[in-house]
């Protein structure tokens, strides 16, 4: 019975590690992914005034070579991304069997993926955006359940800061601009995405949330 508790553990740490790991740099490179594309964005572009998703759009045969690389940059970058927090709600789901998390969690990264695979391909782009804005939100808030005080009541805040923007954008845009109230949609989420391997990873020896014999 001790063999396989300490099998059960061991397993339990390594769903850790890598869910960690996964969701720890998915955030990490959707962060510098769109700063780094903004950089060899060669158009007019503004925090205030663009949308992040500006950054996919599709581009003609005589576009430059620095925006075909912000294209490229971005679009996979949010296919690596989403790929990778899909891959990462695999091991967490392994972990914490909670559904009311995983499911939002793993559309959220098939949005991301979808996203970069369409290329800003409207209107079909602004359903998946949007989508994208839900399901991390749900995935933010419902982490409330398994991750302890106080980083769960910061994620909670993320979840209800996104659907609060989501819900009143109107009344946020003409302060913040288009492209500012879809930054504070977004990056919430991504921080916690980033929060969230972080905290995977610094549990070492299992946690009171998570299965065990």
């Amino acid at each position: 019975m001790n063999d396989i508790n300490e099998i059960l553990k061991s397993d339990i740490r390594a769903s850790l590690t890598k869910s960690g790991l996964l969701l720890f740099l998915a955030g990490f490179f959707i962060f510098m992914g769109i700063i780094t594309s903004e950089l060899f964005y060669t158009a007019d572009f503004s925090a205030r005034d663009n949308y992040i998703s500006e950054l996919a759009s599709k581009i003609s045969m005589g576009t430059g070579d620095f925006r075909r690389i912000s294209v490229s940059i971005f679009d996979y970058t949010m296919i690596a991304a989403g790929l990778m927090i899909m891959a990462g709600t695999w091991f967490v789901h392994k972990i914490f069997r909670k559904y009311l998390l995983t499911v939002p969690m793993a559309m959220f990264g098939a949005g991301l993926a979808c996203s970069g695979i369409l290329q800003g391909a409207l209107p079909t782009n602004n359903i998946l955006v949007s989508a994208v804005f839900v399901c991390g939100s749900m995935a933010a808030t419902v982490s409330f359940k398994i991750v302890d005080t106080p980083l769960k009541y910061i994620f909670a805040c993320f979840g209800v800061i996104v659907l609060i923007m989501l819900v009143f954008q109107q009344y946020f845009i003409p302060v913040l601009g288009v492209g500012g109230a879809e930054r504070w949609l977004f990056y919430p989420v991504v921080f916690w995405v980033t929060g969230m391997g972080a905290y995977l990873l610094g549990i070492k020896d299992g946690h009171k949330n998570t299965l065990r014999a």
